[in-house]
């Protein structure tokens, strides 16, 4: 296993770079990796190393949670207002229900295994969002009509959404429940996961005012704290229906909120990382990718892959109505609002572990998503935010 983490780790880093050095984004590089690596390319990874890829994903997505509670600043969502409340969820929405309106007819799934798939598909990508936004507001473009802020705090909010979705999709999907019970679970996961992780979040901030840790300590601590969240989730599932992972969202914010200093620190904690879990994380994705059967099931997936992501750019643009924004600012915005990398990879794979008869189609799903839009969502900012963004001195 730890030759196999060896090859992960030196030929992961090999694409990424290269990949960057063609200005694309090296996760691509991560994924090309896993297929080379992985038991359908050279079977170079080990089996226990395959066998543990699910908890391996769950880390990552914890991490994912944890790093964008500790620098969500509500206050962010408030400053700009109704777009970005908006941003939060109406795309995601729409994109899921684009899923559900045409997968039935292109792929022949129920709708609740298009729903399924919707929710893997339609979360944006930190991975790719986040550092260039940082980037604009560095350089301060756009930053006058606060777009990088209102799309980072927008993105950030419509994971945690689509994430909570795809867990009570799945639950119906397994026929844990009846569709209108479960579907009525999805507002009681929300609030109680939202209560229970804010709770949290301030007891911690309590103890960490009065105990004196290093950080590094603090981090392992909300690590723990984090797993059993997500373990509590199994524990009171016959009795109070919360998500958990929205839980871990939750009390990073509140952290955050009531201690910001703090919640600074250990996001660069989390930062440093994210940088080896999101190796293994694409890696590992890209390890249960069959080759033959992504080719196989491409034409009408890519289909609907792009039908339903244009729904959600007209979408985003119905969000933009009655802002200051130009026309050329609004269509960055549903470019910047396309790329989807890190929550496929954390949960693409879910269903096909779970063993439902669409999981080897959703993951393709996931992959064929990461492989089309990552890039040209990434180009399509690099390429346009110098042209259609103006510094913050010329926007005054």
């Amino acid at each position: 296993m730890l030759t196999s983490l060896a090859c992960l780790f030196l030929v992961g880093i090999l694409f990424s770079q290269l990949l960057q050095r063609l200005h694309l984004p090296g996760l691509l590089g991560m994924i090309l990796t896993g297929i080379l690596l992985g038991p359908y390319g050279l079977n170079w990874l080990s089996p226990q190393l395959m066998a543990n890829a699910a908890d391996l994903r769950q880390l990552a997505l914890v991490l994912i949670l944890l790093r964008a509670g500790l620098a969500l600043d509500l206050n962010d969502l408030k400053r700009v207002g109704r777009p970005a409340i908006l941003l939060c969820f109406v795309p995601a929405i729409i994109e899921i229900v684009g899923y559900v309106a045409l997968g039935p007819g292109l792929l022949g799934l129920s709708a609740i295994e298009c729903a399924v798939m919707g929710a893997v598909i339609a979360a944006v990508s930190p991975a790719v969002i986040v550092p260039r936004m940082l980037k604009l507001m560095e350089e301060k473009r756009g930053t006058a009509q606060s777009i990088p802020q209102m799309i980072m705090a927008g993105a950030s909010a419509d994971d945690v959404l689509v994430i909570v979705l795809f867990s009570s999709f799945l639950s119906l999907a397994q026929g844990e429940s009846g569709s209108a019970v479960g579907l009525l679970q999805v507002p009681v996961s929300i609030l109680a996961g939202l209560f229970i992780g804010a709770i949290t979040g301030l007891l911690l901030c309590w103890f960490f005012r009065r105990v004196h840790l290093r950080d590094s300590i603090k981090v392992l601590i909300l690590m723990s704290v984090a797993f059993l969240l997500l373990e509590a989730e199994n524990w009171l599932q016959a009795f109070l229906p919360f998500s958990g992972l929205l839980a871990i969202m939750a009390m990073g914010i509140a952290i955050y909120s009531r201690y910001s200093l703090l919640a600074g620190r250990l996001s660069q904690k989390f930062s440093r990382l994210w940088v080896g879990a999101e190796m293994m994380l694409f890696v590992l994705v890209g390890a249960v990718v069959n080759p033959a059967y992504l080719v196989k099931a491409g034409g009408p997936l890519i289909l609907l892959i792009f039908s339903a992501l244009l729904l959600r750019m007209g979408a985003v643009a119905l969000c933009l109505i009655k802002t200051p924004l130009n026309r050329k600012e609004r269509v960055f915005c549903m470019i910047a609002y396309c790329p989807k990398a890190t929550v496929q990879a954390a949960i693409g794979a879910v269903p096909l572990s779970l063993g439902l008869a669409c999981g080897e189609l959703v993951l393709s799903a996931a992959v064929i998503a990461i492989l089309i839009t990552a890039p040209l969502g990434a180009l399509g900012i690099d390429l346009t935010y110098r042209r259609w963004l103006k510094p913050e001195k010329e926007s005054v």
